[in-house]
Formats: C-alpha cells, structure tokens, sequence
C-alpha cells in the first residue's frame, strides 16, 4: 500500500519482502522493534567500518543492507500486518536518523577525515528535515535525491566492497573518501532540489 508519506519503493512489491513481513506480522516482533533492530546492525556496521580492515569493511556493507532490510519491513509488517502503533510514526523516523548519523560518521573516520563523515551525516539528517518541512506544512513529502537515504546506503555498500578490495590490494582507502565525497555532496544538491520543489509546490496553492 502507497500512502503520500511513505518512500515509494520497488523492493515493497517483491515476493520475498511480502513472505517476510508476512511472516513477521504473524509472530510476536512488532515494527517498533523492527525499526530499533536498523540501529543495532547501523551500530555493528558503524563499528566495523572504523576498525576499516577488508573483512570488516564486507560485515559494514552487510549490515548497511540489513539495516535497509529492518527500514523496509517496519512499515511492511505495520501497514499491511495491519501491526500500526500509535507511536509508530516516530519510531519510523528516529531510528533512520540514528542509524545514517552512525553510519556516515563512522565511514569519516574509516577514511581518515572525520569532519567529512560529520558533514555528511548533518547533511543527511538536514535532506529528511526539508522533507519532514514539507508534510508540516501540508504537502505530501518529497522522497526525490539525487541523494536519499536509499542512494546513501548504495553509494556506502559499494564504498565499502570496493574498499575492502583496494585495501586488502593497495592499501588504500580512496574509495571510502570518495563516498564520503559523493554522500555529502548530494545530501547538500538533495536539499536544495527538495527546497525548491516544496517553494514551488507551496506558490502553486490556491
């Protein structure tokens, strides 16, 4: 099911997803939980990406996928297992913060430039700030990039297997800076088109 403030995803409609969250609204895990469950694999993945050896850099690009796991079946298991809480949308929103903070700060210090993982991570934090602005003030919010959260965590995974290759090869980490480059970087050109399409949207009112 679609609803105005919730990410279109394609992943959503795939068999597999369904069989999961079917199976999750069965049992006893509720989507807060799910939702709390993407902080501890972001923490995990956090922790493997500053040790930044090979094998650590592949367990940080997996826990970056089971964390956008944990980010697709909360709302799956809550809106179509009918699982919804009155305080879901907050643990909707919150962990995600959490876990891209962690994340982006952590992949900083893995490249050797922590204030890039912190502008990354603040700019990150700013993209779902614009688009939490624009349901505010009552329009259906912008989920549009060229860098959300979906992009990030692809840009990261990718980051971080190539990572692992050209350390456990070269013994370099140009890979990881170059992410942390391209995140921060787009977050920014995020919030500015997102912006503008809300100061659009918002003239275009009756």
């Amino acid at each position: 099911m679609q609803t105005p403030d919730r990410r279109p995803l394609a992943s959503r409609s795939s068999r597999w997803a369904q069989a999961a969250a079917a199976a999750l609204a069965r049992s006893s895990v509720t989507p807060n939980q799910i939702s709390l469950a993407s902080i501890v694999f972001a923490l995990v993945g956090a922790f493997a990406l500053v040790r930044a050896n090979p094998g650590m850099l592949l367990v940080a690009a997996v826990c970056v996928q089971l964390r956008l796991l944990c980010n697709l079946l909360d709302g799956m298991v809550a809106i179509e297992g009918g699982k919804q809480s009155a305080v879901g949308a907050l643990y909707n929103e919150f962990p995600d913060r959490i876990a891209d903070s962690l994340l982006l700060i952590a992949l900083g210090f893995a490249a050797g430039a922590p204030w890039l993982g912190w502008l990354a991570a603040l700019l990150a934090a700013l993209t779902a700030y614009v688009r939490a602005t624009g349901g505010a003030l009552g329009l259906a919010q912008d989920f549009r990039g060229p860098m959300a959260k979906p992009h990030r965590m692809a840009v990261l995974t990718i980051a971080c297997v190539a990572g692992a290759a050209e350390l456990a090869w070269f013994g370099s980490r140009y890979a990881l800076t170059v992410a942390a480059i391209l995140i921060a970087a787009g977050s920014a050109v995020t919030c500015v088109t997102r912006t503008l399409a809300i100061a659009k949207l918002l003239r275009e009112r009756p």
